[in-house]
């Protein structure tokens, strides 16, 4: 028999129709700890509404590193350690080894896998949670349902995430994004690029699909990397994703911090671009798609009527790409 564990929404009580229960045969409190003493210390005396979660977590798509830049900026800022899950519970060690450091004649260190949540406060001094480590490999249910009991007993008020994904958009335009949601409020005027598609699973998502169904707020963003500089750490693209978050948090995230090391990544690109035909040729393809999009004479940046480059191709020059930009390391 499994254990049906029933996800209230926040702060009110939900209608029926807002309850789901999803069945599972281990308790969701064994894999995880709550530091009470300093949740009630940082939020205990915290008026309105609770703080927003922000969820990065390493191991799903992630083009140009953009949520992976992000956390690493939000974490710059320090923070508190509020929960932490059983990883040895909800990792495949053997899928993602870590590394250990050995040193003439013995084992020195041990790079330990995290997977926590953080209490850190904005540039005005707002709290606000950071759910960051690797996905888990197991348990994804329980795992979501120790996640929802946080929010819970947290009471946070809202649920984000974003991370990158690759696109066939021109970096010499405006950064765009999907935006999705648990409800079209959440989600607003923001333009669907595509429509309708299957995509593989991922704990985040999954995350976001079942606070929805229980009458939760949860809002996530993809941001669009040019696919030819996917591969590599792109700047402009976490610049954007911290904007984003910003605008749907209310927080200041510090993203001015980010800025020059955006502005230099485009130049970088800029640069690369303008040493290769091929490169060229394939921007300014995507300039023209981009423009008749955002002029909607398009459908979808998926349904291009000019003939791109193929995988091969692509992949041919994006090593290229590589190869030029790392050549002087």
């Amino acid at each position: 028999m499994g254990t049906a564990i029933q996800y209230p929404a926040i702060g009110k009580r939900p209608a029926p129709s807002c309850v789901v229960t999803v069945m599972t045969g281990l308790d969701p409190r064994g894999i995880y700890e709550i530091d009470r003493a300093t949740v009630a210390e940082e939020l205990g005396r915290a008026p309105g509404t609770g703080p927003v979660l922000v969820h990065l977590l390493d191991g799903f798509v992630d083009a140009g590193g953009v949520g992976r830049r992000v956390r690493e900026h939000l974490l710059e800022h320090g923070g508190r350690r509020v929960a932490t899950f059983d990883v040895d519970q909800l990792l495949d060690y053997r899928s993602k080894r870590s590394t250990m450091t050995f040193d003439a004649s013995r084992w020195a260190d041990y790079d330990e896998p995290v997977l926590a949540i953080d209490l850190l406060h904005d540039a005005e001094g707002s709290p606000f949670l950071v759910l960051h480590g690797a996905e888990p490999d197991l348990q994804w249910e329980r795992f979501v349902a120790a996640v929802t009991q946080v929010v819970d007993e947290l009471r946070v008020s809202l649920v984000a995430t974003v991370h990158g994904i690759p696109m066939a958009v021109p970096h010499t335009r405006a950064a765009t994004a999907t935006v999705h949601g648990t409800s079209d409020a959440l989600v607003g005027a923001a333009p669907a690029w595509f429509g309708r598609a299957e995509v593989p699973a991922s704990a985040s998502a999954l995350l976001e699909y079942r606070l929805g169904r229980s009458g939760h707020d949860a809002i996530g963003h993809a941001v669009h990397v040019p696919h030819y500089a996917a591969q590599t750490p792109y700047a402009p693209g976490a610049m954007h994703g911290l904007t984003l978050l910003e605008g749907a948090t209310g927080l200041d995230l510090w993203s001015g911090e980010v800025s020059e090391e955006s502005q230099e990544a485009l130049a970088e690109v800029a640069r690369q671009v303008a040493g290769s035909d091929e490169l060229t040729a394939l921007v300014e393809g995507l300039e023209r798609q981009y423009d008749a999009f955002a002029q909607s004479e398009a459908r979808s940046l998926l349904a291009q009527e000019e003939r791109l480059p193929s995988a091969d191709e692509l992949g041919a020059e994006l090593e290229r790409f590589l190869a030029q930009q790392h050549g002087g390391e």
